[in-house]
């Protein structure tokens, strides 16, 4: 007898050379991810291979209803940690059918940048922390928090562990295998300060790859949630008060950085961040001065400052690198909810090409 489990674990590589290559883009706000699937005659492993596609944009508020189809461009390929075997998931931008890139295309513009001789030649390499929260899907309250209520203030719950710490943990691990499944550089997960609240980081990853990974790495967490019946949150302050809010820091090095005498570097690009720091925090995430604020970890939203060892400046530099005189540094500005390719990108165009 047939079930729906068994239906859904048919293993196709038994009866057909035939894959199921889900596309997955970026919707109209900014961090709406969809998906849908298209049967392709046999493997593919890069996206260049693969067709183009397009969907309903006046659907997703990427287009109008009278002019509505949007073109998807794979870019990146992962395999299915969903379906198994060949099947793949494709990360795609979108452009108009003229081949314009639509408003909300914000890999275009980092691919420019990335593919910029200057940047090409510094291998610039990222770590970004992924920190998101998991909410009861009945009521959007933090897992493992009482209904209406709160639990115990912060302390017990960072890298915690037992049912009364760890809320959650199921949905994390299998989003962890997941990722490595799929080709992702996860590089590991932890508990967060705030109960509910989890983080996984990806890399180092090289340029552009790095963002691709990230969104790739949300959307294995929201199918996996989905199917949990779980809702997760990228808000960067989901519990006002005295609870941490989420972030994105995001550590960063070029080949410069890497090499002997790496941290003169270092300090003229913290110096030439800390210049247009305006311009970085109105592109690092919605609502994020709920979460800078000076307290639980961060710097304030309006000054910009950096130190060895400190959680509580824009930018970190970690003892290691002070020590060895060479490293990456960590921008601890970005929130939870920001555009990786925004983000990556833009760091690396203020600390390499921009000239002050």
């Amino acid at each position: 007898m047939a079930t729906l489990s068994k239906l859904v674990d048919l293993n196709l590589n038994d009866v057909t050379e035939k894959v199921i290559a889900e596309y997955v883009w970026i919707g109209g706000s900014g961090m709406d991810l969809r998906s849908k699937a298209r049967t392709l005659s046999g493997p593919v492993d890069d996206p260049k291979k693969l067709p183009k596609w397009n969907y309903d944009g006046s659907s997703t508020g990427q287009a109008p209803g009278e002019d509505s189809e949007v073109i998807l461009y794979p870019q990146a390929i992962f395999k299915d940690p969903f379906r198994g075997g060949n099947n793949i998931l494709v990360m795609c931008d979108c452009y108009t059918p003229a081949g314009e890139p639509i408003p909300t295309n914000k890999r275009y513009n980092a691919a420019k940048i990335f593919s910029h001789p200057a940047v090409v030649a510094e291998e610039t390499w990222y770590g970004i922390e992924q920190e998101y929260t998991l909410l009861q899907k009945e009521v959007k309250w933090p897992l493992g928090w009482p209904v209406g209520g709160f639990p115990g203030p912060q302390g017990p719950y960072y890298c915690g562990i037992g049912a009364d710490k760890a809320f959650g943990r199921d949905i994390v691990d299998a989003h962890y295998k997941a990722c490595l499944y799929a080709g992702i550089n996860i590089s590991g997960i932890n508990g967060e300060v705030m109960p509910g609240q989890w983080e996984f980081q990806v890399g180092p990853s090289i340029g552009i790859g790095a963002a691709d990974q990230i969104w790739i790495a949300r959307y294995i967490l929201e199918r996996i949630t989905e199917i949990a019946g779980v809702v997760v949150s990228f808000d960067p302050k989901p519990i006002p008060g005295d609870w941490n809010g989420a972030g994105a820091h995001t550590n960063y090095s070029t080949k410069s950085m890497r090499a002997e005498g790496g941290y003169e570097v270092i300090k003229k690009a913290i110096e030439k961040l800390g210049l247009r720091h305006k311009e970085h925090i109105a592109a690092y995430g919605e609502g994020n001065e709920r979460r800078l604020t000076g307290r639980h970890e961060t710097a304030d939203i309006n000054t910009f400052s950096w130190g060895v060892a400190n959680r509580g400046a824009s930018v970190r530099v970690g003892r290691d690198t002070e020590k060895e005189g060479k490293g990456y540094f960590e921008d601890r500005r970005p929130a939870s909810n920001m555009d990786p390719y925004t983000v990556t990108s833009m760091i690396a165009e203020t600390t390499i090409i921009w000239k002050p």
